[in-house]
Order: C-alpha cells, then sequence, then structure tokens
C-alpha cells in the first residue's frame, strides 16, 4: 500500500514504521485497497512528535480527518494532546477521536493473536528461528516466558523489529487479526469518501 505524508481526507498516524506496515499487512489479508489519494500513512517517529504532526494537519489548507494508533503506556500522553487539540472533550477515550490503544504494544498483540508457536514459524521463515533460540539461552531470557522472549527479540534489531508484527499478520488466521488493527481499518472506512468494504472478520479476543 503506497504511503505519503500529504495531506489527504484521512490521515492515519503511527508511532514509527513497524506499526504501519502491520496496518497495511491487516489492510492487505482484509482485501482492503487504501487509496493514497484519499488515506496517507504517516510514521511519526516517536509518539512525541504527535502534538507537532496534529498542530500542521489541523490548521493546513486541506481539511483532514485524523486517526491513529499508540501503545497503551503512551495512553494519558494522548488523550491531553487529542484534548490539547479540541478533538476530546468530556469522555477521555482516545477511541472516540479515532485513536486506538494496544494493551501494551503492537508486537506484543501480535504475539498474543499469533500464539509462540506461529511466530516462531515466521522467524523460522525469516532465517531467524536459530538466532531466537540462541537469544532464548542467554541467562537473562532464560526465567521469562516464551511470550516475554519473543517479546524482546522483536526490538533488539531495528531492522527485525520493522517486519515482527506484519510479518505475523501475514501468516494469522483472518479471524485473529489483531483487534486495535481491525478497529482502526474499520475507522478508516467509515468515511464514505473511502472506497473500499468494511472487513468482516471477528476480532481477536
Amino acid at each position: 500500500m503506497p504511503k505519503t505524508d500529504a495531506p489527504a481526507h484521512t490521515t492515519v498516524l503511527f508511532e514509527g514504521v513497524s506499526d504501519r506496515l502491520a496496518f497495511e499487512a491487516v489492510a492487505r489479508r482484509l482485501g482492503v485497497v487504501l487509496d493514497p489519494e484519499t488515506v496517507a500513512l504517516v510514521d511519526l517517529g516517536g509518539i512525541t512528535n504527535l502534538r507537532r504532526r496534529l498542530v500542521g494537519l489541523r490548521s493546513g489548507p486541506i481539511p483532514t480527518r485524523v486517526l491513529g494508533l499508540y501503545d497503551g503506556a503512551e495512553r494519558g500522553y494522548v488523550v491531553r494532546v487529542l484534548a490539547d487539540s479540541g478533538m476530546l472533550d468530556t469522555v477521555l477515550d482516545p477511541a472516540a477521536a479515532g485513536f486506538f490503544g494496544c494493551e501494551r504494544d503492537l508486537e506484543e498483540e501480535v504475539i498474543v493473536a499469533a500464539g509462540p508457536d506461529l511466530v516462531r514459524n515466521t522467524l523460522a521463515a525469516r532465517g531467524e528461528l536459530t538466532r531466537f533460540e540462541m537469544f532464548q539461552g542467554q541467562p537473562a531470557q532464560r526465567a521469562r516466558t516464551v511470550e516475554a522472549q519473543l517479546h524482546r527479540f522483536a526490538g533488539t534489531a531495528a531492522g527485525r523489529k520493522a517486519r515482527f508484527a506484519a510479518d505475523i499478520v501475514d501468516a494469522l488466521p483472518i479471524e485473529r487479526m489483531p483487534r486495535p488493527l481491525v478497529a482502526l481499518l474499520e475507522a478508516v472506512l467509515r468515511d464514505p469518501q473511502v472506497e473500499a468494504p468494511a472487513p468482516s472478520a471477528p476480532v481477536a479476543k
């Protein structure tokens, strides 16, 4: 799915490239094609850039609806920024403004949705399973659950983190797509100017 930083009718903000790639993967798996002329997918380069980006988008010459994805730990910051920008009032729920939170982060969401065996299969497909097994043997990792080991391993290399969640989404059964990504996609598709069918896949619990 093409990405552009240019304002469009709907702009979707992601903390970084890994979240955007996973969102693109969910859209592709659910058969949704997002037109870059009406939907812009934007990497913030860190959640702390949210305020500046919102100010720019909301004061620009082209009206745009802004949606987004965030990690659970950043909820308080996201609420403050959205409230300060006038996108939230008395209901301090980012989802009311089209911003959807992961329980912890997107890597944890996909690991829970997939289960460790499927995640290990995606690592094997990328030629990284042996590296992960060596990582598991490190003293700091031995007492952790395999889910915690996978989560930590996902962030130990920039290139691995960028593709980790998207690779798992590509391998997931349709009915187990991560909840925040499905909710975000459904919010994008509620825009009448987006020409795409709404996904019908059940949301992963």
